[in-house]
């Protein structure tokens, strides 16, 4: 007979969930242990009876407790969150967070990626798991795509009720996308293993959209960041202000360059960097000057391009602006091209005095 220690390394971890009507949060949360080492070649129990999954090494976004705790009526619609084997949020005490600077209720997803994340990072993209980056990555990730998974899951709206939307889009987004997975009601072949194959789909279109994010943060995003510091620490070059960034290319600045502000206590208005250069001849198309928003979401500029140049291009924008080699200036005025690197820093220049 093997040994207990033999049969704990090749027996799969299980993986317990309710059964019926799923949600985005479960089946994200489902995806994302699958992500770790020790439950990539997991098991899945989909059930709604408390012996069978407490036969599960983890349980996730289940109401019911353990059979010992189920003597009455009341307790069988409780949950419970331990963070080592229970993972649910229906409790009526529930009130964790991913953080005090957050107040969105976590789902199962949050506690999940709350409890777990940093492990999956950490093997995802090949980062020791104390390198300062796993931090940063952890935060980021969870305020720009968990959180939403959380707040849509327990019924938290991002607007304030009376204001009304403009359009519905509800339909395109994630989580409406896994409900129409969800066997229809009238089905007449519907069954547990039908509806667990659906849930697997599910699974995997919250999953390959995560890892999609992290990869991006990851790869993308987390190593732009050395470029935005370099070009705030060489701002002064070309203005005495620092207000012209420049970059060897397009990469995802706006993120960092905000937080960096805050880093470097930039408070005031004239000190601000308000435009960026960067190269498109990789592509033959230039270089770009785009303006800094006043805000990471804002479509609002710091300082526009001049009203003149705006909707402008080719010969008729060099004439304009009185700089050789515009290639066009967007009409409303927030980003613009110039064939060089000297007649896209003219632009800048020239936009700064007017």
């Amino acid at each position: 007979m093997a040994s207990p220690a033999k049969r704990l390394k090749t027996t799969p971890l299980r993986i317990g969930t309710h059964n019926g009507h799923f949600h985005a949060d479960e089946a994200l949360a489902v995806y994302m242990l699958r992500l770790l080492p020790e439950y990539q070649d997991s098991t899945l129990t989909r059930s709604r009876d408390p012996a069978v999954l407490e036969e599960c090494d983890i349980i996730v976004d289940v109401r019911n407790p353990a059979p010992d705790q189920s003597a009455g009526f009341g307790n069988r619609v409780q949950g419970q969150y331990d963070g080592t084997k229970h993972f649910d949020h229906h409790q009526r005490t529930f009130s964790e967070t991913f953080s005090p600077e957050f107040q969105t209720k976590l789902s199962s997803a949050g506690l999940i990626y709350k409890h777990f994340a940093t492990q999956m990072i950490s093997h995802r993209l090949s980062i020791p798991i104390d390198d300062p980056s796993i931090t940063l990555l952890y935060n980021k990730v969870y305020k720009d795509f968990i959180e939403a998974i959380d707040a849509n899951d327990n019924g938290i709206s991002a607007y304030p009720s009376d204001v009304k939307p403009a359009f519905n889009d509800k339909s395109i987004s994630l989580p409406s996308l896994v409900g129409l997975l969800n066997p229809e009601w009238n089905d007449p072949v519907k069954t547990q293993e039908s509806e667990d194959e659906k849930f697997l789909e599910a699974s995997k279109l919250m999953g390959t959209v995560f890892v999609q994010k992290l990869d991006y943060y990851g790869k993308s995003w987390l190593p732009a960041r050395d470029y935005v510091v370099k070009a705030m620490e060489g701002r002064f070059e070309h203005d005495e202000k620092g207000r012209i960034l420049i970059f060897p290319q397009s990469i995802p600045w706006k993120d960092h360059l905000f937080t960096l502000e805050v880093e470097a206590g930039i408070e005031e208005e004239d000190k601000k960097p308000l435009y960026v250069l960067y190269s498109q001849e990789a592509e033959k198309q230039g270089w770009r000057i785009q303006c800094v928003p006043v805000s990471r979401d804002s479509f609002e500029s710091r300082k526009p391009l001049p009203e003149p140049w705006r909707g402008m291009r080719d010969d008729a924008l060099s004439e304009a602006s009185g700089i050789p080699g515009g290639v066009f200036v967007h009409a409303s005025g927030f980003i613009g091209g110039n064939e060089t690197f000297e007649g896209a820093l003219e632009m800048a220049k020239k936009s700064l005095g007017l």
